[in-house]
């Protein structure tokens, strides 16, 4: 009577029952089990803290007989944020499922048995894959702008020129992408 079995890691499995005598009860079982978890927490983070101010001088013309003109520069701000996240779990979820594929192909034989033998070749492949992607992706752009100008005056002259102030401006932009490949 000859009983056999050959396993390996993730190989095929087989089996076999030969020479066996008149009634006999002959078994080869094989239960392969895969159990696979992964588990990918992602936080990213990024701040941009960007406080902005402008202010001109004063600008006066006083005291004169034939007074100038006054004139006060403009003010201005700027701020841009540009932002590209990309959170990328796609390979440890394509190697937890090809790892959880276990079990190969199996095969078995049943020969030369006796009358009346009873001969069974049991294959059983259990599977689990858990994947699980935790992903916290966060931006914050704190943008604090202030622009102001300065006074321009014209006083206390006989004869006055004028006075002008310039321009106050403040400029934000924000573009954020995501990518998020689980």
């Amino acid at each position: 009577m000859a009983i056999g079995l050959t396993t390996g890691i993730a190989a095929a499995q087989s089996g076999s029952i030969s020479n066996t005598g008149p009634s006999s009860n002959n078994n080869v079982t094989h239960t392969n089990n895969n159990d696979v978890d992964v588990t990918n927490n992602n936080a990213v983070a990024a701040t941009n803290n960007n406080p902005q101010g402008a202010t001109t001088g004063t600008a006066t013309v006083s005291g004169n007989t034939t007074g100038g003109s006054a004139t006060s520069g403009s003010s201005s701000n700027n701020s841009s944020l540009t932002a590209n996240i990309s959170v990328n779990n796609a390979g440890s979820t394509a190697a937890a499922l090809g790892s959880g594929s276990g079990g190969g192909s199996n095969s078995g034989t049943i020969n030369t048995t006796g009358p009346s033998s009873n001969n069974n070749i049991t294959f059983t492949n259990n599977n689990e894959v858990e994947v699980t992607n935790n992903n916290s992706l966060n931006v914050t752009n704190n943008n604090s702008q202030t622009s102001s100008t300065g006074s321009a005056s014209v006083t206390g002259n006989t004869t006055g020129g004028s006075a002008q102030s310039g321009n106050s401006t403040n400029t934000s932009s924000t573009n954020i992408t995501y990518t998020v490949t689980n």
